[in-house]
């Protein structure tokens, strides 16, 4: 797993994929997810693509309750982005290894 860091320079596919993610707002705090803090790390392969959003520790979440909501909310516009569209296998984590999500190309 690569860190995410905004000021890091990625290889060109990882660049692609951080170009699609900074689509995706969270509509908790109505950011990217780039730029709200909620991509912990990424993985990119050929047609395997596995990300970790920093989505179990997110007090602010906890505290409004709409946790469930925005967190399907934005599993759902990365599915749509890259799920078949650009990968046959997407995999997404939480914080502890927990797969909150999981696309296969049967």
């Amino acid at each position: 797993m690569r860190i995410y860091r905004k000021d890091r320079e990625y290889p060109e596919e990882y660049k692609d994929v951080l170009e699609e993610l900074s689509t995706v707002i969270d509509p908790i705090s109505t950011m990217n997810i780039l730029d709200a803090g909620l991509l912990a790390g990424f993985n990119v392969e050929e047609d395997k693509l596995e990300l970790w959003l920093a989505v179990e520790s997110n007090a602010y979440y906890n505290m409004i309750g709409g946790a469930a909501i925005a967190h399907s909310k934005i599993i759902g516009d990365i599915m749509e982005k890259f799920a078949l569209v650009k990968f046959s296998k997407v995999y997404i984590y939480d914080m502890r290894n927990n797969i909150l999500a999981k696309f296969e190309k049967k």
